[in-house]
């Protein structure tokens, strides 16, 4: 997310001005429809600067056209099968790349304003960014596996194996019910960072949720780091004590217990740093087969229209 975006803050601190034309939107008119979802000239007009903040060059009313179709199409497959991620994660990354750029989300949410861009086209592009890899992974997953050959050899290659963190994790949830989030949601988080100094570890983990009112305990079993999801690797780093800090998720809040961890060294270690390291080179390179392999086969099934 970084890499594509780094240049906004660029762009703004040498007083990048946007002329009024690209900002200054007239009344949408339907450009595209995919599968009956409708796409507008304002919907392109906002892609555009968007692009414009990337440094993109070429024809870049195409370029938007063309991403807002991927994203319409991702969009409902991600809805149908149901793996989108949460609004607290996106809220999560929009903060954090704020603060990547030494802006608070305010900050950023005025630029994003300011530059034709806006709040919600840019949470719409990082929550379909952040969901679409888990809809291509579960499509995909066994053939991002690694043959025992090729890891036979990657191992060779590095003379030895890849040392990585073993995990056994539970996972901790204070439950908020949506219709009493606004009302509870402070004084649950409350309820939860205070639990962690009386967490009496893994093996008590029910018994003492028991004790507390709308607290279910998942057994997450074993986790190696490079499969922990992005939500929980920066607390699980910095966690001291057997719990992380507490975070907010859609099902209420929540932290993680750590029943225990340890270095290892084992095959199944290794593939999972092995693979690791093979999603990061792709994701560098802007290059996923599976993702373009996904993404033919969406467009050959869908209805387009140009307006």
């Amino acid at each position: 997310m970084r890499a594509l975006l780094f240049g906004a803050a660029a762009l703004v601190m040498a007083s990048f001005a946007v002329p009024s034309s690209d900002v200054a939107f007239a009344a949408s008119e339907v450009k595209v429809v995919v599968n009956n979802q409708v796409i507008t000239s304002g919907d392109i007009a906002k892609r555009v600067n968007f692009l414009k903040l990337q440094r993109q060059k070429g024809d870049l009313a195409k370029m938007a056209k063309e991403q807002l179709i991927d994203e319409t199409l991702k969009r409902a497959e991600i809805a149908r099968l149901r793996m989108s991620v949460s609004t607290t994660e996106v809220d999560a990354a929009f903060g954090r790349f704020a603060a990547s750029n030494k802006m608070s989300p305010q900050q950023l949410s005025q630029i994003l304003d300011k530059m034709g861009v806006g709040v919600d086209h840019f949470k719409s592009y990082i929550a379909i960014s952040m969901s679409w890899p888990r809809v291509v992974n579960a499509r995909f997953g066994s053939s991002n596996r690694i043959s025992n050959d090729d890891l036979v050899t990657r191992m060779t290659e590095n003379k030895s194996k890849p040392v990585t963190t073993e995990y056994f994790l539970k996972q901790v949830i204070f439950v908020v019910p949506t219709a009493k989030r606004n009302a509870i949601l402070n004084s649950r988080k409350a309820e939860a960072e205070a639990s962690r100094s009386k967490f009496p570890g893994c093996d008590q983990a029910k018994v003492f949720a028991a004790t507390m009112r709308d607290v279910s305990v998942q057994d997450l079993g074993r986790v190696l780091a490079p499969e922990v999801p992005e939500i929980w690797k920066p607390l699980l780093e910095k966690a001291s004590g057997n719990t992380t800090s507490s975070v907010v998720t859609d099902r209420g809040v929540e932290y993680i217990a750590i029943c225990s961890q340890r270095q290892v060294n084992d095959d199944v270690a290794a593939a999972a740093v092995f693979r690791a390291e093979d999603i990061g080179k792709n994701n560098a390179k802007g290059v996923n087969p599976n993702d373009k392999k996904y993404m033919d086969e969406l467009r050959s099934k869908a209805q387009i229209v140009d307006r």
